[in-house]
């Protein structure tokens, strides 16, 4: 097929993908070997060498594998950015066992729903999540549970404080450990660091990322480490040639649970032996206290992001120069804000396009040629795209024509987990349907339209209305309900839910939202309550979302309760 795009890579980007035959954990190992005393992560001033690192990840995998964790297993870790992240997740890896990476913020329903599909055995998560867990082990197959506090990797003076701070915000958890739970520091400080021999290959399963793909619940991508490694080459090759290794530093505010952030960052910052700067919560005095201190040279962000730190109240005061390299993503970048960043720091944010079921990146604007604003740029290093007819998915549309974006490369997943149905309707001989409808310029340059799909895209997470839905009908005063995404500038869009209440019954937004916080994780959480008489449908029934999204970006609801 014609790829236009390729005269508009950057000189220095080949056109052809060449990825080197490795595992995830090679780039650990090879970071320890050739730079075991640079160092590779900053958490709230403690430091870690690459040979610490290693370390740490070899004596973790090796008390995994006494405790039965074997190749293929399922591990699932359920963490902030912080050292232990890193170190569950190559430990994992180091075993030929499955990472299921798991947002924190997960309330028991979703756990639940998670950790049974993938079968996880073991689950590695903080102290204070432990009650949440408990009680959902006895509906779970996990068999062990390993619990860390948030103080174990923090400057001994911050680790004798936490408790205490953590008790006066009422976040202390005093946990029942058992034979099968475990304290996370307490097995690696027993451990040798000797790993059992593992035939690990690159096209072995490395995680389960869950997404909710085009439809329905969420589903496990399975990634690969060949998928995994290919990305990382990609953003490596058409990104950061000019970067060579032990040079950068990273700033980690992406959540490494997010694919976004853990290979993105994460693992791209392993790769390039960089010095990994954790931030455990992202709020905006952290980030830019952070970028004072540590001087970072790249990360990736959302718009929301950009935002706010063109907004900190003493941002003129901060030097932003060390930043040479920046990377946006989930929603589109208002030309004014990136405008506004890129002056004050003399870096050119490339604005990407990606997705779970490709390991990242698909798509970004070059980050030296022609960048066109609205894009979402061309093809990555080795990436085919091709738009084609929404309802006849085998026809290809000619450029200038809006259809559905489809994606294929080594970056693509290998399918859904046990779910062949699903795996079927949105792969196609290598092909992955992004459900996002768009068109291809007669440059070879990419624009999202609209999406097929209902998802919506808030605060850089991907949201499905039929689960939020789900829990709204479970009130007991709701009769109908409609959730819909509208545009939004700090989040890319806004949760807003229509509800029909049962004849009789009143009902406040806040009584609405408190009911949602039991059962859903913040970010699903709608934003926006409209209360209606009715609501659309068609003649069979089905509520018209669509025209819900037209019907308010016209007139904005009089009967609207927003936060």
């Amino acid at each position: 097929m014609s790829k236009p795009w390729l005269k508009f890579y950057d000189p220095d980007v080949p056109a052809e993908l060449v990825i080197p035959p490795l595992t995830i954990p090679d780039l650990l190992r090879h970071a320890a070997e050739k730079y075991p005393k640079h160092t590779a992560t900053v958490f709230m001033g403690a430091r870690l060498n690459y040979s610490q690192l290693k370390q740490q990840v070899d004596k973790l995998a090796a008390a995994l594998h006494d405790l039965g964790v074997r190749k293929g297993d399922r591990v699932a870790i359920m963490l902030p950015n912080c050292p232990q992240t890193i170190i569950a997740y190559y430990a994992t890896l180091s075993l030929g066992a499955v990472t299921v990476m798991t947002n924190p913020l997960y309330v028991e329903r979703e756990l639940e729903y998670q950790w049974g599909n993938s079968g996880a055995k073991v689950v590695i998560s903080l102290d204070m999540f432990w009650p949440r867990v408990e009680a959902i082990r006895p509906k779970l197959v996990v068999e062990h549970l390993i619990l860390t506090g948030i103080q174990d990797y923090m400057p001994i003076a911050k680790k004798l404080l936490a408790p205490l701070e953590l008790r006066r915000q009422g976040k202390w958890v005093d946990v029942s450990y058992a034979d099968t739970v475990h304290a996370f520091k307490k097995l690696i400080d027993r451990q040798r660091p000797k790993l059992p021999p593992v035939d690990l290959n690159p096209t072995d399963l490395a995680c389960l990322q869950y997404t909710g793909g085009t439809t329905g619940l969420p589903k496990g991508a399975m990634l690969s480490h060949r998928n995994l490694i290919a990305s990382l080459t990609q953003i490596r090759a058409f990104l950061l040639y000019d970067h060579g290794d032990a040079e950068d530093i990273g700033l980690g505010i992406m959540p490494f649970f997010h694919v976004y952030g853990m290979n993105g960052l994460m693992n791209l910052g392993i790769h390039l032996a960089a010095t990994l700067v954790l931030i455990l919560q992202p709020n905006i005095k952290a980030i830019v206290d952070a970028i004072v201190a540590e001087r970072p040279t790249f990360f990736t962000g959302i718009p929301a992001l950009f935002v706010a730190l063109n907004s900190y109240h003493d941002i003129d005061k901060v030097d932003l120069t060390s930043i040479k390299a920046v990377f946006s993503g989930a929603a589109p970048l208002p030309v004014e804000v990136m405008e506004k960043f890129e002056a004050r720091t003399g870096a050119r944010i490339a604005e990407a396009y990606g997705m779970t079921e490709a390991s990242s990146v698909t798509h970004v604007n070059p980050l030296k040629g022609q960048r066109k604003f609205g894009s979402i740029g061309v093809p990555i290093i080795g990436t085919d795209a091709k738009i084609v007819d929404t309802e006849d998915p085998t026809r290809e549309l000619p450029q200038g024509e809006v259809g559905e974006l489809m994606v294929k490369g080594p970056q693509v997943m290998q399918g859904y987990w046990n779910a062949p149905d699903e795996t079927a309707q949105t792969m196609m001989d290598g092909w992955v349907r992004t459900g996002d409808v768009a068109r291809m310029d007669e440059e070879g340059y990419f624009y999202i339209v609209d999406r097929k799909k209902d998802m919506i895209l808030s605060a850089g997470y991907n949201v499905y209305p039929r689960e939020v839905e789900e829990v709204l009908y479970q009130h007991p005063k709701v009769l109908e309900a409609a959730v819909i995404g509208l545009p939004d500038d700090m989040r890319g869009e806004k949760i807003t839910a229509y509800l029909v209440l049962k004849p009789g019954e009143t009902a406040t937004a806040a009584e609405i939202r408190a009911f949602c916080r039991e059962r859903l994780a913040q970010y699903k959480q709608p934003r926006t309550i409209v209360f209606r008489d009715d609501l659309p449908k068609a003649l069979t029934g089905k509520i018209l979302r669509r025209q819900l999204r037209e019907e308010a970006l016209v007139t904005p609801a009089d009967s609207a309760e927003a936060l």
